[in-house]
């Protein structure tokens, strides 16, 4: 069965196998006693930092080993805001950072500190103006993610990084997405990275703090990873982690080269293939392995089980699953259509067949995801009618808010109006989409009894 979900967790590589057995039979003991046995412990925790420390491109001292990367997430922020609370309470983050970042924003807000959340264009990309204009007397940290974890689009760190430097701002990097396929460009102060996504163990995350960085480890002191991350290590999966990152990055180069033309194809393949779809992303500013795409009159969880039924394990940003019922916070920040939202995100080993076959499978999964929501098939003909329809679509959640309006959009004149009344905080993005996609004009929106009305005007 082909997985394609590696930006959520990557297969173990064969490497990591390797030193998790090997480093279970001689790291099991404290590296911090004295006996043989410790001392053992103690040359493999620090033959693993001083591997990790190259591949982030830091010193072995400023590296540690966190219980996972959304721990050196909270961790990270934690430390550097308390180091720098004389400066004051402001952080500055991207819009499009992964939840473990907002969720420690959304913290500091609510404990009376003050957030600037930097927007981005469609394409998922900030501006480092955009960025220098947010930072003020009193911004104690700021920001931005490597790559994003759902687009895979890679932000202008250096431009970035230069902004903060010159205002004299610690910039903390999520290098979640991206370390597995290169070093992060410098200048950064705090860099945080999870190894299951590079194909280590899970439990397993890195918190670099660059010396001269104020830093106040949170919570009360311990002796261990320089008070960073207390308790006992998890040795065993800690070598695993260096050495697959070590292993990974020497293959980087060839198998990007390898991914990057297997997502080409599907960015190319898939709107000819499958009508109604926005390839979302830059389209070269990019990790290599990962492409995400929506699909209009589709449900991105439908579209995720009935592709699991093919054989293809995917995942989606989609607003529309049974959990949320909300749209993906990446998606709604770009402005992008949020349903059927499907991310592919290649292994390294990827095949070439299995990639063919997953797109000989897609349309025939889209148009019956489709179907069975009653998307239109063909146009209906034209018809005069009123100046303006109202689509009452309350209670339902998204496509089929936008399903209702293509039903009824080809019966309205040109220069006439249909206005999609929806409770559903998706409708926002999904019907100026659809106008987007459909080259039509997306009037606005208005508060109406029940909902809110999302107008469109027919050009053509």
């Amino acid at each position: 069965m082909p997985y394609f979900d590696a930006a959520s967790a990557a297969p173990p590589h064969p490497v990591a196998r390797q030193a998790l057995l090997a480093a279970l039979d001689e790291g099991w003991a404290d590296p911090a006693r004295l006996h043989r046995e410790g001392r053992r412990a103690r040359l493999l925790l620090d033959a693993a930092r001083e591997t990790a420390a190259e591949a982030v491109g830091c010193r072995p001292d400023e590296l540690s080993f966190t219980p996972s990367g959304t721990r050196a997430l909270h961790d990270g922020i934690a430390g550097a805001l308390g180091g720098r609370r004389r400066t004051g309470r402001h952080l500055v983050v991207s819009s499009v950072e992964h939840s473990a970042v907002l969720h420690a924003a959304d913290a500091l807000e609510a404990d009376g500190g003050n957030i600037t959340r930097v927007g981005v264009d469609r394409t998922g990309l900030v501006d480092p103006a955009e960025y220098a204009a947010a930072l003020r007397p009193d911004t104690a940290l700021a920001a931005l993610q490597s790559a994003n974890h759902e687009t895979g689009t890679e932000q202008p760190l250096a431009e970035v990084a230069a902004v903060c430097r010159a205002a004299g701002v610690p910039l903390l990097v999520d290098a979640a997405q991206s370390l597995g396929w290169g070093p992060v460009p410098e200048g950064w102060s705090l860099l945080t990275a999870s190894a299951h996504k590079w194909g280590g163990p899970a439990g397993v995350g890195l918190l670099a703090v660059r010396k001269g960085t104020r830093f106040s480890p949170p919570g009360p002191a311990d002796e261990r990873e320089a008070g960073r991350a207390p308790g006992f290590p998890a040795l065993p999966a800690i070598v695993a982690a260096a050495a697959s990152l070590r292993a990974v990055r020497a293959e980087a180069d060839a198998e990007a080269a390898r991914l990057r033309a297997l997502v080409d194809r599907i960015r190319a393949r898939v709107p000819a293939l499958v009508p109604d779809v926005e390839v979302v992303g830059h389209p070269a500013r990019r990790l290599p392995h990962i492409v995400t795409f929506s699909c209009l009159y589709a449900d991105g969880e439908a579209l995720l089980h009935a592709l699991d039924r093919e054989g293809f394990s995917v995942s989606s940003g989609s607003s529309c699953t049974s959990s949320t019922l909300e749209p993906s916070h990446v998606l709604r920040a770009m402005g992008v259509l949020s349903e059927g939202n499907v991310r592919v995100s290649l292994p390294r080993g990827a095949l070439e067949a299995d990639v063919e076959r997953f797109l000989e499978v897609l349309p025939g999964v889209v148009e019956g995801v489709r179907r069975h929501l009653g998307a239109p098939s063909e146009a209906p003909a034209p018809a005069e009618g009123a100046p303006e329809v109202v689509v009452d679509a309350l209670g339902k959640r998204c496509p089929i808010p936008v399903i209702e309006l293509a039903k009824v959009f080809d019966r309205v004149p040109v220069g006439g109006l249909v206005t999609v009344l929806s409770d559903d905080e998706a409708a926002r993005l999904d019907v100026p989409a659809w106008c987007d996609m459909r080259g039509q004009e997306y009037v606005g929106e208005r508060v109406m009894e029940g909902g809110v009305g999302y107008t469109v005007r027919r050009v053509s």
